[in-house]
């Protein structure tokens, strides 16, 4: 799927983060399910509730800062669809992929393996439907603002967000 036309975005972080709503350095720091240690990788949701509940994880209700996203120009790979899982010779239990489980084992979860694959093809994200909140769908972004092909911009008209971390302090 390209992004030709604007695609609203909603992503959950650490409010300490505020200066940084394009970082994807957490991400890289501590691996996720669709990124190993060291990719950086923005995490994001299509719906703001979705954003929500993926940040919690079902869990404690932490405080977070949500920002508002708008994304063009990327080729995703859209895994709720069935036909880009049968190009890719996949199934629906990719989703379901214990990638905590195989890391602590030593092994490389099958959603890396994926993710190496498509980075290789040339997709700068992909598509995927949330854990945490059913119908809901996120994104997983690990290539923008490059010059080049996907770009990411926070939506902040009044600029209400911190240029650096110094308003934490």
């Amino acid at each position: 799927m390209a992004t030709d036309e604007p695609v609203r975005l909603w992503r959950a972080y650490v409010p300490r983060w505020a200066h940084a709503p394009l970082s994807g350095e957490g991400a890289a720091r501590f691996g996720g399910r669709w990124n190993p240690l060291g990719v950086p990788t923005i995490y994001a949701a299509r719906e703001l509730s979705t954003a929500w509940a993926e940040y919690n994880q079902g869990f404690v209700q932490h405080p977070a800062l949500i920002a508002q996203l708008e994304l063009r120009f990327a080729l995703l790979a859209d895994l709720t669809a069935e036909e880009m899982l049968a190009d890719l010779g996949l199934t629906e239990d990719i989703h379901r992929c214990e990638w905590r489980d195989a890391l602590d084992r030593g092994l490389v979860p099958e959603t890396h393996r994926l993710q190496a694959e498509l980075s290789g093809r040339g997709f700068d994200g992909l598509i995927y439907p949330s854990f945490m909140s059913p119908g809901g769908t996120c994104v997983a972004l690990w290539r923008w603002n490059t010059g080049e092909g996907s770009e990411l911009r926070v939506i902040d008209p009044d600029g209400r967000l911190p240029k650096t971390p110094a308003s934490w302090l």
